[in-house]
């Protein structure tokens, strides 16, 4: 082959013409402008799609609005004693009735709900530290794994409501003395829901934990000389927020239950502090004349679990990125 042969070969035609550069198109600009979406509003999204997630909200919010602006619109104080008024039906004046005692019910009733409210809160957020707690450090150190785990294990074994109404009989007394009766109650039944229930969300905890740690961004930052505990706020504990969040939910409705059951028992706040669960105990001796004692308390402690419990459902579903992913 000769060099003027190559020549032809190399040098194209000038009858074509030059290859013409993609100019991307405005849909994929239009892409390239948006910024991207965070989790959670992918979150919120999928947590939208679930109705009785919604309806669950929207309930659990109007009751905790209820119980605590409820009062600034219906003044009547819940221990005020009015015997010519006792015992008297649904009125304009009383539209739950009054009790034994003609107290206000629908007062009592929203004064009960604060308490019942915070007491779930409060014992969720103990429980919700001491299960995080203990599920990450069981997960993350595996010489702490099997000590830990027995530990739950043992709690787990034990019987709830005997193991609580022991505590109650042992400290009540020494507790009302130091903080006061009110104060003192409270922080008992918080304490004690508060440490018979946090074995769930630790073994949750934990689960994921195991899971998270063998991840290569968690050996990425092993391999660099992060600390412990560096790896665990930064790494661990963000990725296992989803399961801890959803444990709160339900670890409310369990609260208020135990609170309740406590109350109905005689061993919860005392008369002249009311709750749903005292309102229930109280109203068991009238049960036959006057149905309504029971079934107030007893809605109030029936929407709110199953508003909490819906409200959880759906945000295990929006959490889930094998369901936010569909």
């Amino acid at each position: 082959m000769t060099d003027h042969d190559r020549t032809d070969t190399l040098v194209p035609d000038e009858g074509l013409a030059p290859a013409s550069t993609a100019l991307p198109t405005a849909d994929v600009m239009e892409e390239l402008a948006t910024p991207p979406r965070s989790q959670w509003r992918d979150v919120w999204d999928q947590f939208k799609t679930h109705k009785g997630a919604m309806i669950g909200a929207i309930l659990f919010i109007f009751i905790v609005a209820g119980v605590y602006l409820g009062p600034y619109l219906w003044s009547i104080d819940p221990t005020q004693i009015d015997i010519r008024a006792r015992n008297q039906g649904p009125s304009w004046g009383h539209p739950f009735g009054t009790d034994q005692l003609g107290r206000d019910i629908l007062a009592r009733m929203m004064s009960g709900g604060q308490t019942s409210v915070s007491v779930g809160i409060t014992a969720m957020l103990l429980a919700l530290f001491l299960g995080s707690f203990i599920g990450v450090l069981a997960g993350f150190f595996r010489r702490l794994d099997g000590p830990l785990m027995r530990l739950t294990d043992l709690f787990l074994a034990l019987p709830l409501l005997p193991l609580l109404l022991v505590m109650m009989l042992l400290f009540r007394e020494p507790l009302s003395a130091a903080f006061g009766l009110e104060r003192g109650i409270f922080i008992l039944i918080v304490c004690a829901i508060g440490i018979t229930s946090w074995m769930p969300t630790a073994r949750i905890v934990r689960g994921d934990v195991l899971a998270i740690k063998e991840r290569e961004f968690v050996l990425a930052a092993r391999s660099i000389g992060t600390s412990n505990s560096q790896i665990i706020a930064r790494h661990i504990l963000p990725n296992v927020l989803s399961p801890i969040m959803v444990s709160a939910t339900l670890g409310i409705a369990t609260a208020i239950i135990t609170e309740s059951a406590l109350s109905f028992l005689g061993l919860g706040f005392p008369p002249d502090f009311p709750t749903w669960g005292r309102l229930l105990f109280d109203g068991v001796d009238y049960l036959q004349q006057y149905p309504e004692r029971v079934f107030w308390p007893g809605l109030a402690i029936s929407l709110t679990v199953l508003s909490v419990n819906y409200l959880g459902d759906g945000l295990r579903d929006a959490l889930d990125p094998r369901i936010r992913g569909r």
